[in-house]
Parts: C-alpha cells; sequence; structure tokens
C-alpha cells in the first residue's frame, strides 16, 4: 500500500511543486500563499487518487465527511508545512524551492499515516476485542 501511496503522493506533490514554482518563484507571488494554495489543491488531487488507487472509500465515514476528515488531517499538515517552509527560508535563508520540497518530504509520512490509520481505517478495524 505504501508504494502505491508514493506514486499517488509522488503525483499530487508535483501538482503542487508545479503550482509553487509557476506562481512562487517565476512569478514572484508570496512563497507562503501559494504554498499553501499548492498545498490545498495538491490535497484534492490526492483524495480523488487515494480512494481510486489505494484505499478504499467509505470505509469509516460517508464521502462528506470522508472529504472532511481528509482536510482537518490536511489542515495539520499544512501547518507544519508553513512552519517548515517559513523557517527554511526565513531562518536558514534556503532558497524557496529548496525549502518547499523539504517541507513537502517532511508532511509527507504525516499524509499517509493519518489517512491510513484514521481516514480511511474501516470502522470494523477500530473495535477493541
Amino acid at each position: 500500500m505504501i508504494f502505491k501511496y508514493l506514486l499517488v503522493g509522488g503525483t499530487a506533490a508535483a501538482v503542487d511543486i508545479s503550482i509553487f514554482v509557476a506562481f512562487g518563484y517565476y512569478l514572484g507571488f508570496n512563497y507562503l500563499l501559494i504554498g499553501a494554495i499548492g498545498f490545498i489543491i495538491a490535497t484534492a488531487v490526492n483524495y480523488v487518487l487515494c480512494i481510486k488507487f489505494v484505499f478504499q472509500a467509505n470505509a469509516r465515514f460517508n464521502r462528506k465527511q470522508e472529504i472532511g476528515a481528509v482536510y482537518v488531517v490536511s489542515a495539520t499538515g499544512l501547518i507544519f508545512h508553513e512552519a517548515i517552509l517559513a523557517l527554511s527560508v526565513e531562518k536558514f535563508l534556503l532558497p524557496i524551492i529548496l525549502a518547499k520540497l523539504i517541507a513537502t518530504g517532511s508532511v509527507f509520512f504525516w499524509n499517509y499515516l493519518s489517512r491510513k490509520y484514521f481516514v480511511f481505517k474501516a470502522k470494523d478495524s477500530l473495535e477493541v476485542n
């Protein structure tokens, strides 16, 4: 399952980084704003690809609750992402592209584990025996 998520996450990361490079690097928009926008769009791409290729949709929640849970979990990831991005640029003076790659890679495992063990975990596997 992690291999499939690597492919799905890689695709979503490519969308995220492409938006970041186009708008943050080439067009000069604020890197934190574009980082957040790209992250949000990539989360939608990730969700669609996850339910198609990685996880069983509606295993624990109905569709609306599931999408909400993905975005709640992703909001935590976004906070980590933005903090790492800001620290990398402002404190460590890294180029914004390198900072983006570090932030994206750092949040990958949070996204995978939270989806696997919270969002898409089947209801019956949550019961204590």
